[in-house]
């Protein structure tokens, strides 16, 4: 096992940050701000007198999306769709108490009457799903996270940008906020040239097994201006926050490219993930609540120039993944419908990674708001 050490890697301290969403608001002038900057309230497509969202999935992070959409103000109804019918009815039955603005969707034809399409689940029944709902100038969020649905939603840009809408890649903790947090990361340097991501934490069942072919597969990393497939190495030992702290990560390849969509111009970039479990059947047997209660984190290192010396930034999240990305989900395709006009974005249509499209302080700003919260990793160096 070797210690983590992109040239001198920071070992965070015992504290986040006690201003963490102060801290976060004050990095809105470290962006880059032009004329270029969108509101997402400007997106092109049908207007509905009742702002319904189609949510695919019936898990962890679908539930946690549905909480967040509904606690969003312009946000009037949520229609449920999952292969299996009899758990997309108990997700609806969990929300019903008499509210009657969750419900399932229509199975003859589940697009009809909705402003936007938030697939939190991943595979070829959403990636399907998402063709079609570009095809009829629905905006579409994934959380997708492995490598096959990712690509297959990215080669919808040509066909979003025809119809004028959005399609959002990968909107979960990692990827998804690990890349706002790069270009975050990015634009409080004058130069960027080295870019490391590492992750730790799951979902729920689908995401263990997504983490374990990833980590089967040879990794994917950005040296000297080409993608390179090194062989498998050893786990090394990233920092993370407690209550994550030291965890044994490998690099993995998915996430990769998005992440350099969001910082494109760096010399170097690796994505490590930690070791999944071994079985997801033990993780299966869990409640949702169990679930969603194991802890996850991410940590961006970016390494440049500012003031003519070397610099790093480094930027952490400590959250429980399937509240961070049914949060981020909920969030964006508000954002996408005009219901939250203060999440700016760089991109009028076409399909991208998250850090690619939205302004990243005016997103962590809402996050913020909504308690997932990013922080400044402080420390000595090890290694």
């Amino acid at each position: 096992m070797r210690v983590h050490c992109e040239r001198h890697a920071t070992r965070p301290s015992c504290r986040v940050p006690s201003g963490t969403r102060r801290h976060v608001r004050a990095g809105a002038g470290q962006g880059i701000r032009t004329a270029d900057h969108r509101r997402m309230a400007g997106a092109r497509g049908p207007r509905f007198s009742v702002t319904s969202i189609l949510l695919v999935g019936a898990g962890a992070v679908a539930a946690r999306t549905t909480r967040q959409l509904l606690d969003t103000a312009g946000i009037d109804r949520v229609s449920v769709l999952n292969r299996d019918s009899e758990r997309a009815a108990e997700l609806v039955d969990a929300f019903s108490n008499g509210d009657t603005r969750v419900r399932l969707a229509s199975e003859d034809d589940p697009l009809r009457d909705v402003a936007a399409v938030v697939l939190a689940a991943p595979g070829a029944y959403a990636v399907r799903l998402a063709a079609a709902a570009v095809e009829r100038s629905r905006p579409v969020v994934a959380v997708a996270d492995d490598e096959e649905t990712m690509s297959s939603l990215l080669a919808l840009d040509p066909l979003s940008r025809e119809h004028g809408v959005v399609v959002a890649v990968g909107c979960g903790l990692a990827p998804g906020l690990s890349d706002v947090l790069a270009r975050h990361a990015a634009n409080a340097l004058e130069r960027v040239d080295e870019l490391h991501v590492a992750r730790a934490g799951v979902a729920g069942p689908t995401c263990v097994e997504t983490l374990r072919r990833a980590h089967h597969s040879r990794p994917l990393e950005w040296r000297d201006g080409a993608w390179h497939r090194p062989r498998r190495s050893g786990p090394e030992l990233v920092w993370f926050p407690d209550p994550v702290g030291a965890t044994e990560c490998e690099p993995i390849a998915a996430g990769a490219p998005l992440l350099l969509a969001a910082v494109p111009g760096v010399e170097r970039l690796s994505v490590r993930a930690a070791v999944p479990p071994l079985r997801a059947t033990g993780l299966a047997r869990l409640s949702r609540r169990a679930v969603t209660d194991v802890w996850g984190a991410v940590r961006v290192e970016a390494w440049g120039w500012k003031d003519e010396r070397r610099s790093t930034v480094v930027y952490g999240l400590l959250e429980r993944p399937a509240i961070a990305a049914g949060v981020t989900l909920a969030v964006v395709a508000a954002a996408l419908v005009g219901a939250l006009p203060a999440v700016e974005r760089h991109q009028e249509a076409g399909a991208h990674g998250l850090g690619r499209l939205v302004s990243p302080p005016s997103l962590l700003a809402e996050l913020a708001n909504r308690g997932v919260r990013a922080a400044t990793f402080e420390g000595v160096g090890v290694g």
